[in-house]
């Protein structure tokens, strides 16, 4: 059958591989010139005009991630060498915080992670007791809660330190919304994968896996190299070309491009919402009223869904450098004064890339201030947490719809649009919030409807 996939992100990438490795004729569209949709390569250069390679907002993930882990390894990366594997961890510069101890990381799940909470530096033993108390009691119930609880409601009797050191940080990286809005059933799905669940590839599922590489090559660069080497003559990448309309025609779909238009058996959308919706929405004039009313109510939900930004705040100084290669940074009494939540040490992850030397890039989740003032109030936050007094802003990412507000009963479009018409992305329906691994989900759950497997 002949597949068309718009948007190669990392959902459309995913859907690729997939549905290529089932046997179908797989066109992908990309309007951008980089692969990697939200999470991919950002060309800049420093103070001083060296170029250096950035990325579109920095991305973790984590051991029990085993979808995107299985893809990436599939497509032929090594993982060992792509990605810095360490234990959990969330150390603030003075080295108190959560950290698991080097006796315990080698331990299966869960008990590192036991041994990182029994072991906390600047908590006191009541802090410790009650967090052990909440985890195991969280285990007990299956890890579920009322679909309409948040996470500040959860975790209202925990101590105050426990809230703002762990709960509140890993809130807002992983569903990138504040606890005070979160979705609780959400948050203990994951904590229940990372904390409790099986790691993939001899990673531990809590292991914080950070980047080596910049996030195109990361596994959307790779995917295509695969796609090329193993589904050659079945498998086009178009790269710079936008497509304009989506129509029906019988049981077929046409998309109209730069190029002109193209019939395919097939279409998975895996675009972000906003152009995902605009697209399903124009599409819906050229149905019959049965099927424009589907279209239409799908494009409704796409656009009616609350979205979050994250921002990435580049920085360079000739003698910056972090004791670790990831740091959590302090929240303070004025939140204000404190946008960061975390900073990554690049120079650490690329110790081969000279131009990554002495670069930082800080972590804004859940953003919602102006570029430049954010920029400068965490400037300010590393010359007060860090001591680091000479830092030059490189660029400054502000991805403003970076993802959907993860909060309590939240609806989110279905994966499934009309017959022969599917949606990929992090934002349509699944288990997951928006993270690499909800994407790289969605991609194959998208492939494997639009292709099922045969014999």
């Amino acid at each position: 059958m002949k597949l068309a996939i718009v948007g190669a992100g990392w959902a459309g990438m995913a859907a690729a591989v997939e549905a290529a490795s089932r046997g179908a004729d797989v066109t992908v569209f990309e309007a951008a010139r980089t692969l990697g949709g939200r999470a991919r390569a950002l060309a800049a250069s420093l103070p001083d005009g060296t170029p250096v390679t950035l990325d579109n907002g920095q991305h973790i993930l984590i051991g029990a991630y085993a979808d995107a882990l299985a893809l990436m390894q599939r497509v032929g990366l090594d993982l060992s060498q792509a990605l810095m594997a360490l234990p959990l961890a969330l150390p603030h510069i003075d080295g108190s915080g959560l950290q698991t101890p080097a006796w315990a990381t080698r331990w299966p799940a869960p008990l590192d992670a036991l041994a990182a909470i029994a072991t906390a530096r600047g908590w006191g033993w009541g802090e410790r007791l009650a967090l052990l108390r909440t985890a195991m009691r969280w285990q007990r119930s299956g890890f579920a809660c009322a679909p309409e609880r948040t996470l500040a409601e959860l975790c209202a009797a925990l101590p105050r330190r426990v809230n703002q050191e762990l709960i509140e940080p890993l809130c807002v990286s992983a569903l990138n919304t504040p606890a005070e809005e979160a979705s609780a059933a959400v948050f203990l799905r994951v904590m229940r994968d990372s904390l409790f669940g099986k790691g993939f590839a001899g990673f531990n599922a809590a292991s914080l896996l950070l980047p080596r590489t910049d996030l195109s090559q990361l596994f959307p660069d790779a995917a295509a190299t695969w796609l090329h080497a193993q589904h050659g003559p079945s498998s086009r990448l178009r790269i710079g070309t936008r497509v304009g309309t989506l129509r029906p025609l019988g049981a077929q779909w046409v998309l109209g491009h730069e190029l002109g238009e193209d019939t395919f058996d097939a279409v998975i959308w895996a675009t972000a919402a906003s152009p995902a919706a605009k697209a399903i929405a124009q599409a819906a004039d050229d149905c019959d009223d049965a099927t424009a009313h589907t279209l239409q109510a799908w494009a409704h939900c796409a656009r009616d869904l609350p979205f979050t930004a994250i921002t990435t705040v580049y920085a360079w100084g000739p003698e910056a450098r972090l004791p670790l290669p990831m740091l959590a940074l302090r929240p303070e009494p004025d939140a204000h004064a404190a946008p960061a939540q975390f900073v990554f040490d690049r120079a650490q992850l690329h110790p081969h890339d000279p131009s990554a030397q002495g670069l930082l890039a800080f972590v804004v989740s859940a953003s919602s201030d102006e570029r430049e003032d954010l920029q400068t109030r965490v400037l300010q936050q590393a010359a007060h947490q860090l001591g680091l007094t000479t830092l030059q802003p490189v660029q400054t990412v502000v991805e403003k719809r970076a993802t959907f507000a993860c909060t309590p009963q939240v609806v989110r479009p279905a994966q499934s649009i009309a017959p022969g018409l599917w949606a990929a992305g992090d934002y349509v329906q699944g288990p997951y919030p928006a993270t690499l691994e909800g994407a790289v989900r969605s991609g194959l759950a998208a492939a494997a409807q639009a292709v099922p497997a045969t014999g």
